[in-house]
């Protein structure tokens, strides 16, 4: 993956760390808000369910006592039993003894006075009878529900189903329905008909609407459904009280995502990474500068210089990034990039022009690539260029230690590649390394080529080259006037924009074929 996409990528990454744990705390405020309030809220109906088992099976227990007795008349000891009953049973209002749907007595009236008991709502499968009725010797204005097996009838007040304190904060209400006939039989505060039965009707335990959060729950042996209700307004507060604890976490590692992101984003953006970033994209281009032979001006062949285009068209020289490519490890990958460049640029025109070469520079690392003569060998035997038209220049600090690099340089000498000093007398100038290596020219560097009318630096160098046998080019001539003064002083070849600018590849091979070898022509700049 590129940095430009690795930069997209953290972009959008740091984006999502900085509002993810935000966005987070405040989910999680309210999650666990909501999780409290239905929490409570299905305790709370778990608590009625509980208490609806217990009520039932109270129920059965004083319908089995009673059932003992064996009288089948309103008689004395059989009110006494009733009342007993009545009595010992909290959850039990009144006992009645019927016959055929038919009151006939009950534990608080001798003879009773309610009407007769149509057909029961639901019959369970132990024989349990039950009913809604506003029927009873009590005078109770509201629904009671009635209980029977055999010959005996308990009456239960439904208020005692929903008797059951909330443990939650807030209130909450509850009501108890009939599914027979679908009516509320008794409700702590009014239940909206329209939500039972929407909830009704989808079969749905858990519903919100309007602010309100409804849960319901069926009774299997009776028939009935409960159904409790809160409103959401407590849970909303207990959110806001959870997100003041949760929103500042949630910033804090907001704040420390973003600034590990903003450090790698750092980072990706380094010089280093861009570098990188257009090795891997092989933006590179290269251009070849014309080396000229001074005595007749004829083309023998072109320096291979590296350029990195820009979003805005410039163009980066190597004396800008080179030095970054060699601090950072990146060298040997663009000298191999320029190497490939120039084989598939120039390669076909090599082999048909042998006289003709092409330099590349290698900086010092270079020189400890073992797999780069490799290289050059291969590319030459694939576009069938011989090793002498790829000439090797190696600025002076690569022979800093002559000793480890005498031997390297001498294997591509062996090779039959040209040795070339570049910027000869700038850098690590000596004699004794001079005639140590397998060196087969010199070039002089255009600080020197631009003060020879008042430096006497080149003219040593001049003087050096020959008593070493090394051929000489000198960089950087600008006037013909300058190549004149060379050529009287027995260098033998020279570059700069007296002759072009650096060219690309298609460009210089046009070039080569229009330009006039006896006529000094000055490409304007």
């Amino acid at each position: 993956m590129t940095s430009r996409r690795m930069v997209s990528l953290v972009t959008g990454t740091l984006v999502v760390a900085v509002l993810l744990p935000i966005l987070l705390s405040i989910w999680l405020a309210r999650y666990q808000a909501e999780q409290r309030f239905y929490r409570e809220l299905a305790s709370y109906t778990q608590n009625i369910n509980q208490l609806a088992s217990v009520v039932i099976d109270e129920s059965k227990a004083a319908l089995n006592e009673i059932n003992r007795i064996d009288s089948q008349t309103c008689e004395p000891s059989h009110l006494q039993a009733m009342r007993r009953v009545a009595f010992t049973y909290r959850f039990v209002q009144e006992v009645i003894f019927i016959k055929d749907s038919q009151a006939l007595c009950s534990s608080l009236e001798q003879e009773s006075h309610i009407s007769p008991f149509p057909e029961p709502e639901r019959v369970n499968n132990e024989g349990y009878r039950f009913w809604f009725t506003p029927s009873n010797d009590l005078g109770i204005n509201h629904y009671m529900i009635a209980m029977s097996h055999h010959d005996h009838m308990v009456v239960l007040d439904p208020r005692s189903f929903i008797d059951v304190l909330p443990l939650a904060t807030w209130s909450i209400d509850s009501a108890i329905i009939g599914l027979t006939r679908n009516r509320v039989i008794i409700s702590s505060a009014p239940l909206s008909l329209a939500v039972w039965q929407h909830m009704h009707d989808h079969n749905i335990t858990r519903y919100e609407d309007a602010g309100i959060v409804y849960s319901m729950f069926r009774n299997a042996q009776t028939n009935f459904a409960v159904v409790v209700w809160a409103s959401s307004h407590p849970m909303k507060a207990a959110s806001n009280q959870q997100l003041m604890l949760w929103l500042p976490v949630g910033v804090l590692i907001s704040l420390l995502a973003a600034a590990l992101m903003l450090r790698l984003l750092k980072r990706l953006q380094s010089p280093r990474a861009r570098l990188q970033d257009a090795i891997h994209s092989r933006e590179f281009t290269v251009c070849y500068q014309p080396i000229m032979r001074l005595s007749d001006n004829k083309f023998v062949g072109a320096e291979a210089l590296i350029r990195w285009p820009q979003a805005d068209g410039s163009l980066l020289t190597p004396d800008i990034f080179i030095p970054l490519a060699e601090q950072s490890g990146l060298i040997r990958e663009i000298t191999r990039l320029v190497i490939e460049k120039v084989f598939s640029e120039m390669g076909s025109w090599l082999h048909q022009h042998p006289d003709y070469h092409v330099s590349i520079n290698l900086a010092a690392d270079d020189i400890a690539d073992n797999a780069l003569l490799a290289l050059l060998t291969a590319r030459c035997q694939h576009y069938q260029v011989s090793s002498r038209q790829i000439a090797l220049e190696i600025t002076e600090r690569g022979f800093a230690d002559p000793q480890r690099t005498a031997p390297i340089v001498e294997q591509f000498h062996r090779a039959g590649h040209p040795i070339y000093i570049d910027d000869f007398g700038t850098g690590y100038s000596s004699l004794s390394y001079l005639q140590n290596l397998a060196v087969d020219v010199l070039k002089i560097d255009k600080s020197f080529v631009d003060s020879l009318e008042y430096n006497t630096v080149a003219p040593h160098i001049i003087d050096m080259a020959k008593h070493l046998q090394l051929e000489l080019v000198a960089e950087g001539i600008e006037s013909a006037r300058q190549a004149q003064w060379l050529c009287e002083h027995g260098v033998q070849y020279g570059q700069g924009w007296l002759y072009s600018k650096a060219l690309r590849g298609n460009e210089l091979q046009l070039w080569c074929e229009n330009y006039p070898g006896s006529t000094v022509a000055r490409t304007t700049r």
